[in-house]
């Protein structure tokens, strides 16, 4: 994705991915990563230990472009933990590139963390006030600084007193000397799943499509509220904290997870055909055919089709071997971060009637661009349907639309936005219709970014970001 475009898209704060207990676990860590590059593309980092020594790499870059053949043999051990990031919180720079590592006393702690602490700003004054000093603005360090407050105490207690004091969206692992740990929040905002390699080595990852490359069998997924320790005993459980109904993120299903995983024990690609069958339903419009701008609604578009009768067609064609450039275009080269990842198919679209798929509209820049070059090519009426509601409130929970003013939905109407990006007509799948997809009660998710109703509350500076006066770091 040329990086205009990319940055104009919802992002996800990042993968994680662990093994314990094989002698090829940087390698393996490193493909589990290259099956989660879809949650983060800014950084990625492995770090492993053989029980004595600790051996690390990360970097500014995708997967492919950070790690080497020589990089992987250097990483020796059986136990790793690997991390590939986006930095919704944080500065994008090296010194917040993950997982983040530490030592303290005789013990070891590298931390991958997916997701948000809505009390950091509390959390880090705290820390502070009592002599810590911060190398990074991650989320990652305050979880050591705590693990390193209560080193007193046997681990599990240590790890039960870090997590009462922390409040918000984490799937985390850690690794230290001799031990992975998993741990999810109570309300169990991101995913994070347990599978087992034929050797009896243990992997956790975000999705079971990191499991599904590396050969590993899906187990479960860590519940949420648990910790999950993995040592030479085997698994350990426990839940540190009283258990809550689950939050579940439904933006997972909407556009973040790939659609070859299973999230929250659903089928995302079943659940992107049942969107697009139950748009159908909702809508009434008569076009030519449908079609996505691949990749985003090409699931929800194929349920829209075979429910509607309208032919499915491929208007756009992306160009599949674009990678990142640091050469940006002139300004007359006007649209080019579109046109260089998609290009319109010029003598089919001319004089046609199209509905468009989309998954989300967030800053509505993205499409108003795409549909521009719609146009140009000729098409006669352009109608979009979003596979979600209009995205009206900020998340505080790992996605990085945490400033109200970014929302298009936010500061103008359906009507406004129709106009604002030269379509015909615009129509948002219901809340209702969103949750119906899933095959799951609407208290089972967090649907806050539609319906401004947090499961957790942020902290006051969280407020002051999700208003647009706060810049952090």
């Amino acid at each position: 994705m040329a990086p205009q475009e990319a940055s104009l898209r919802p992002r996800e704060e990042c993968g994680i991915c662990g093994i314990y207990g094989h002698p090829d676990s940087a390698k393996l860590t490193y493909f589990g990563l290259y099956a989660l590059q879809h949650r983060g593309q800014e950084s990625a980092g492995i770090v492993t230990t053989d029980g004595k020594q600790v051996f690390e790499h990360k970097c500014m870059g995708l997967v492919s472009e950070v790690f080497s053949e020589k990089d992987l043999l250097r990483l020796q051990g059986t136990l790793s933990v690997g991390h590939v990031r986006y930095s919704t919180t944080g500065a994008s720079n090296i010194l917040n590139a993950q997982p983040f590592t530490a030592r303290h006393r005789d013990q070891f702690y590298a931390v991958a963390h997916n997701g948000n602490l809505v009390n950091i700003r509390q959390l880090r004054d705290e820390l502070e006030t009592k002599g810590s000093i911060f190398q990074s603005t991650m989320d990652s360090e305050v979880v050591v600084h705590l693990l390193a407050s209560f080193s007193h105490l046997p681990f599990k207690e240590a790890i039960t007193e870090t997590f009462k004091k922390i409040t918000g969206a984490y799937s985390i692992l850690i690794s230290t000397h001799d031990k992975l740990v998993a741990i999810r929040d109570p309300n169990g905002f991101r995913p994070l799943c347990l599978g087992k390699i034929s050797n009896g080595a243990y992997v956790v990852a975000s999705e079971t499509c990191a499991l599904d490359l590396i050969e590993a069998s899906y187990i479960r997924d860590v519940e949420p509220g648990e910790v999950l320790i993995i040592d030479h005993k085997g698994l350990e459980s426990f839940f540190p904290q009283e258990k809550r109904s689950p939050s579940f993120c439904i933006f997972e299903h909407v556009y973040f997870a790939r659609p070859d995983s299973d999230i929250f024990g659903l089928n995302v690609y079943s659940c992107r055909k049942r969107m697009g069958q139950i748009l159908a339903r909702e809508t009434n419009i008569e076009a030519d055919f449908v079609m996505p701008f691949p990749d985003s609604g090409n699931y929800a578009a194929i349920g829209f089709s075979q429910a509607s009768g309208i032919p499915l067609e491929m208007g756009v064609i992306r160009n599949h071997y674009v990678g990142r450039t640091f050469i940006q275009p002139t300004q007359s080269m006007r649209d080019f971060s579109v046109r260089v990842k998609l290009n319109p198919v010029r003598s089919f679209l001319k004089g046609k009637r199209v509905v468009i798929i989309e998954d989300s509209i967030i800053r509505g820049t993205t499409g108003r661009s795409r549909i521009r070059s719609l146009r140009a090519s000729g098409v006669k009426e352009v109608h979009m349907l979003v596979s979600c509601p209009p995205t009206r409130f900020p998340c505080y929970y790992g996605i990085d639309f945490p400033s109200q003013d970014q929302l298009i939905a936010a500061k103008k109407s359906i009507e406004e936005i129709c106009d604002f990006l030269h379509l015909d007509t615009l129509h948002y799948l219901s809340l209702d219709g969103l949750v119906e997809a899933t095959g799951m009660p609407a208290e089972s998710f967090c649907l806050a970014c539609f319906n401004n109703t947090y499961p957790v509350e942020p902290d006051t500076e969280f407020h002051k970001l999700a208003l647009g006066c706060y810049c952090g770091a």
